[in-house]
């Protein structure tokens, strides 16, 4: 027996002393581990290339006239010069309507996508990766034809009905659209290059991710569009409204730093700028609500080949009497008030667009900070590239979308009886027993209507 406790207990030490061991050896690897992130952690500050700084685009004229200035004071003039151009231009295409704002979007979704891929080539240095640009602007096709062939499919039911041609892509849009990006997926792996491997795939996920904020969004601010312009206008105006009231907060009374990834933000510019906002979007959302123009849901005429905003305002759109709370009674000596129900949602916009719209622009900075530059681009003097100035509206697109679905919109019978039409007659017939069927048996209909 002494024998054979003798055996347990030396092979108890040694199953101690392996626990130690192995113990020793994963401190060991922690040890290495956390030094190698933290290498990885300096390298990766260190060894991002320098992206070569963007170049002065201020037209001379303005350099000329404002030369006597001090450098923030010259910012000063032609951001506001060129922010005065640049609404002035707004305005004259809210003018010529919908499509030509459609159009805008487009545009700006591909420069914006621009921006942020030649920033990745600068970056990773991959001008020389075989075929890759080519396959940056293909996906970015492909992804387009998805989306806007939804919105086609969507909008356009009638004009699509007379065109055969157009029938068969409406009718296969998802299959067609899924095959032209397995190629341009097929395309990728082929062009892979031994030694490049990581430096390809960290290019494949840049373009997928920017595709994904640039592209998805942009159809977002569209798809706000058809509902109205007035959802158009009130989000991306009060987006404008609160970056312009900030900036001038926090010009003349910043004082205490807001956020450390913008050190020129400041808690008074961003208070200001919000109940500016607030004030400018109950104000505006006043001016739009009583003109159809802007607040009935854009839709495509099929026997005028245009777009349309012609309709019986909602009750969104219509003045009602409301009650003022008692407390604010006392103060503005008002016992009632008249306004139009959208100017409630307004505030709910304006609110977002001042409080978490600017996040936009905070991750926006810290995407420039990670890959040291100051701009995205230098197409706009004074205010850098266009992602410059629309990193908070790609926020404010998708909270829209998500507000209209969730608060506002209903059955929409305009768009269900384009769908209808489309069907084949016998389908058509279908329909309609069934609903004739159903409206007798709630008795909208009389029994003797049935045939």
């Amino acid at each position: 027996m002494s024998a054979r406790r003798r055996r347990r207990a030396a092979a108890e030490q040694e199953e101690e002393e392996e626990e130690e061991e192995a113990a020793e050896a994963g401190s060991d690897k922690e040890v290495d581990l956390e030094e190698r992130l933290h290498e990885l952690d300096l390298r990766s500050d260190s060894d991002i290339p320098d992206v070569p700084p963007p170049t002065d685009s201020t037209p001379e004229i303005l350099k000329r006239a404002l030369s006597g200035l001090s450098a923030r004071w010259k910012n000063w003039w032609i951001r506001g010069i060129l922010s005065l151009a640049m609404i002035s231009g707004f305005f004259l295409i809210i003018y010529l309507g919908s499509f030509m704002l459609m159009l805008l979007v487009l545009s700006i979704q591909v420069k914006c996508y621009h921006e942020i891929i030649t920033i990745g080539y600068r970056v990773y240095h991959s001008y020389d990766l075989p075929w890759f640009r080519s396959l940056s602007w293909y996906f970015l096709l492909c992804v387009n034809y998805f989306f806007y062939g939804e919105t086609v499919a969507d909008y356009f039911a009638t004009f699509v009905q007379r065109r055969e041609q157009l029938q068969f892509l409406i009718r296969y849009h998802r299959f067609i659209s899924f095959a032209l990006y397995l190629t341009g997926f097929c395309m990728f792996v082929l062009s892979l290059v031994k030694k490049h491997y990581r430096l390809q795939f960290y290019m494949f996920a840049w373009t997928h991710v920017t595709l994904l904020i640039t592209v998805t969004q942009s159809h977002l601010v569209i798809q706000n569009l058809f509902e109205g312009m007035i959802w158009f206008l009130v989000p991306i105006s009060s987006v404008i409204c609160n970056d312009i009231t900030a900036y001038i907060f926090g010009f003349f009374f910043g004082r205490t730093p807001l956020i450390k990834l913008s050190p020129k933000k400041t808690w008074e510019g961003f208070i200001g700028g919000f109940f500016s906002t607030v004030v400018f979007g109950f104000i505006f959302s006043y001016f739009l609500a009583q003109h159809q123009y802007f607040v009935c849901p854009v839709e495509y005429n099929s026997e005028t080949n245009r777009f349309v905003t012609e309709c019986e305002p909602s009750e969104l759109f219509q003045m009602k009497k409301y009650s003022v709370p008692p407390l604010l009674q006392a103060v503005l000596g008002w016992e009632t008030v008249n306004m139009y129900p959208f100017q409630m949602h307004s505030f709910a916009l304006s609110t977002f667009a001042s409080l978490i719209g600017p996040f936009g622009g905070f991750f926006a900075s810290g995407f420039k900070r990670a890959f040291k530059i100051k701009d995205f681009a230098d197409t706009i003097p004074g205010h850098g590239g266009i992602m410059d100035r629309f990193d908070c509206q790609y926020l404010m697109a998708t909270f829209v979308h998500v507000y209209i679905t969730s608060f506002i919109r209903g059955p929409n019978p305009s768009k269900l009886l384009k769908q209808l039409l489309i069907l084949q007659p016998e389908q058509q017939l279908s329909v309609y027993k069934t609903l004739k069927s159903h409206l007798v048996e709630k008795g909208i209909l009389q029994p003797s209507l049935r045939g």
